[in-house]
């Protein structure tokens, strides 16, 4: 049987850079995108660093979310897609199209370059933000069939990029020949590649450098990115997963005192004043916010045979990722 091959998008991304590794070490041929050729050294630079195998198994394709020009030479001869790249701008915004623009016509760009190409299967890396966002405080436990409202209560940006992003591919896959399956990770922490630290682990290098980020008692689910690409690789080949969504969680909400206590308590062996000073940050009796939001990642260990890591895992691997570089987990 002929090699196989599988074009993640988005190369230099954190996602996206666990789902490059996994697949190389599975024995695929990978093709990541960039946004200019010359990027390629120093993302290639930090997938070795990462422990990455058969190196000379993945090939660049300069390509943007936002133009014509390196879709098709990037799909050419692909089996499979993981489109991973999509920007990621929390919070207020200037101009929200900046967000949802790249992230919905990008999705339906690198859609319409697969199906041309006669790719089998799209795997679409969409986010929790598409499902459990804009509700009202609920004790409802958020699934698959859930999704994101778009002028509700908390709704930003990003949320509606990732909701109309997903959206349209689906319409965009309904009733064609090619394969789509979608992703709904939670927060997404664990060990970080190079130096740049994205997502949710951004809240890990706070406390790390002393500074409480929001408030003490928020909720926050949380899944290892290690897992997050492990299900991406999953749902590519798993006959059952066409046309389905997976929520993706590594288990219950812990709230943001929580994650500084468990890296005081993981740290105080190592390095005690970093452990003392982090759990001096938090009071012990930080009033809870709303009650934390309940998530389901049944069908995803049911369909995809997935089994994630603990939450605090997570947690932890990040920040050893990112005080001891040399004990960053492998894949």
């Amino acid at each position: 049987m002929s090699q196989q091959r599988v074009l993640v998008t988005g190369g230099s991304g954190f996602i996206a850079g666990h789902c490059i590794l996994q697949l190389l070490d599975q024995g695929y041929a990978v093709r990541t995108t960039v946004r200019s050729s010359a990027r390629e050294s120093a993302v290639r630079a930090v997938l070795a660093d990462a422990g990455m195998v058969n190196g000379d198994d993945l090939t660049f394709v300069p390509a943007d979310l936002l133009a014509d020009d390196g879709w098709a030479d990037a799909v050419a001869g692909v089996d499979f897609v993981l489109h991973v790249a999509s920007p990621v701008r929390l919070g207020e915004v200037a101009d929200e199209n900046d967000v949802i623009a790249p992230a919905r016509e990008g999705t339906l760009r690198v859609l319409r370059a697969a199906r041309d190409a006669g790719v089998k299967r799209v795997v679409l890396t969409s986010a929790f933000h598409a499902v459990g966002f804009g509700h009202p405080p609920t004790d409802h436990t958020f699934t698959e069939d859930d999704w994101s409202v778009l002028d509700g209560p908390g709704m930003d940006a990003y949320g509606r990029a990732k909701t109309l992003a997903e959206r349209a591919a689906w319409d965009f896959a309904a009733g064609g020949p090619m394969e789509l399956v979608t992703l709904q990770p939670v927060a997404v922490m664990g060990p970080i590649m190079g130096e740049e630290i994205s997502g949710a682990n951004r809240i890990i290098r706070l406390i790390l450098d002393g500074t409480a980020p929001g408030s003490p008692g928020l909720w926050i689910p949380i899944v290892d990115v290690r897992d997050v690409a492990s299900a991406h690789v999953r749902a590519m080949t798993e006959p059952a997963a066409a046309g389905h969504r997976f929520l993706l969680s590594g288990g219950p909400a812990i709230t943001v005192r929580q994650i500084g206590a468990l890296l005081s308590d993981h740290l105080e062996a190592s390095t005690p004043d970093l452990a003392a000073r982090i759990a001096g940050l938090f009071p012990p009796d930080a009033a809870e916010l709303d009650p934390a939001k309940k998530v389901s990642s049944e069908k995803a260990r049911r369909v995809l045979g997935w089994r994630p890591r603990a939450s605090e895992e997570a947690v932890t691997a990040g920040a050893d990722s990112m005080i001891r570089p040399e004990r960053r987990p492998r894949p």
